[in-house]
C-alpha cells in the first residue's frame, strides 16, 4: 500500500462518527493507545495515562532550543502533558480532521492552545524545518503509515543532533511471517506490520541509534482484552451512540489482536532512539 492510500484509510476510519464515539466513550477521548496496567481490571484511562508517564521518563538528555513533535497525536492527551512539562512549543501532527477538531477544543478548554500547534498532516511529510526538534514522540500510530521507513527518515530529518525519539507501536514479533497476522492486517487494511528488528534497521539507515527497547507485549494482550471486555459489558449503552455493525467488527478485531499476542506473533513495548550528536 502506498503512503497516500494508507493516509486515506487511516483518515476515513478515524474521521467516522462510530470511531470517534468509540474512542471517546471507551478510551475517554484523551489517550487512544495501549496502557500499562498494574492490575488485571484497572481502568483503561488510568493505564493509558501511565504509558504517557513512562514514556516521559525515557525522554532524557535532550538538547535545547527546539520543539517537541507528537506524531499521530490523536486527541492530544500526550501533547497537553508535554506542553505542561516543558517550555518547548509542541507540534501535534495528525491525519484525522475529526480528532484534530476535538484536540483543538480540549486545548482551548484548559488554556494551552498557545503552546500546541495542531497540524492536519501526515507524519510521512511533516511541515516543520530540518533539525528543529529536541524530542519526537509517538504512541501506537506509525503502524498506519504506508512507508514506515520514511517516517523514521522524517524523524531523523526533524531531530537536532542529540535529539531523542520515544515511541510505542503494535508490531509483529521478529521473524513472524505476515500470513500469521492476516486477520489483523485485513482489519486495519494494511499489508504488513513493522517489527522491533525492522525499526532498528530503519533507524540505523538514517543515523538513529536505538538506546532502549523495553518489551511489554503482555500489556498489548491485557489492553485489548480490557477494551473488549468494556465493549461487551457496555454493549447496550454503546449502541445508543455507535452502530451495532461497528461494535461487532470491533469485538472480532480485538479478539484477533488478543489471539495474536497470546500466540507470540505480536510485539509491543517502549523504544528510545537518539540522533547522533
Amino acid at each position: 500500500m502506498n503512503s497516500t492510500s494508507a493516509d486515506t484509510v487511516a483518515a476515513d476510519y478515524y474521521n467516522s462518527r462510530d470511531a470517534d464515539q468509540f474512542y471517546e466513550l471507551v478510551w475517554g477521548g484523551q489517550d487512544i493507545h495501549i496502557g500499562l496496567y498494574e492490575s488485571e481490571n484497572e481502568d483503561i484511562a488510568t493505564a493509558s495515562e501511565r504509558t504517557v508517564e513512562t514514556l516521559l521518563r525515557l525522554a532524557t538528555s535532550l538538547p535545547e532550543g527546539g520543539v517537541v513533535v507528537d506524531l499521530g497525536s490523536g486527541y492530544g492527551g500526550a501533547s497537553r502533558r508535554l506542553s505542561r512539562l516543558s517550555s518547548r512549543p509542541v507540534h501535534a501532527v495528525n491525519i484525522s480532521s475529526v480528532e484534530n477538531q476535538r484536540h483543538r477544543r480540549l486545548n482551548q478548554e484548559i488554556g494551552c492552545s498557545n503552546r500546541i500547534t495542531v497540524h492536519d498532516a501526515s507524519f510521512e511529510d511533516v511541515p516543520l524545518d530540518d533539525h528543529s526538534a529536541d524530542l519526537i514522540w509517538s504512541q501506537d500510530a506509525i503502524l498506519h503509515a504506508g512507508d514506515r521507513a520514511r517516517v523514521l527518515a522524517e524523524v531523523s530529518r526533524l531531530l537536532k543532533p542529540g535529539g531523542c525519539f520515544v515511541f510505542t507501536d503494535p508490531m509483529a514479533a521478529d521473524g513472524v511471517a505476515m500470513d500469521r497476522l492476516q486477520p489483523i492486517l485485513d482489519r486495519i487494511h494494511l499489508p504488513d506490520l513493522a517489527s522491533p528488528g525492522s525499526y532498528l534497521t530503519w533507524g540505523k539507515a538514517v543515523g538513529l541509534t536505538r538506546e532502549l527497547w523495553d518489551e511489554r507485549t503482555s500489556m498489548l494482550i491485557r489492553h485489548y482484552s480490557r477494551v473488549r471486555e468494556e465493549t461487551m459489558s457496555r454493549r447496550v449503552e454503546l449502541e445508543r451512540s455507535i452502530s451495532s455493525g461497528y461494535l461487532d467488527r470491533m469485538e472480532i478485531g480485538l479478539g484477533h489482536w488478543i489471539e495474536g499476542g497470546q500466540q507470540g506473533h505480536l510485539s509491543w513495548g517502549l523504544m528510545r532512539f537518539r540522533k547522533a550528536s
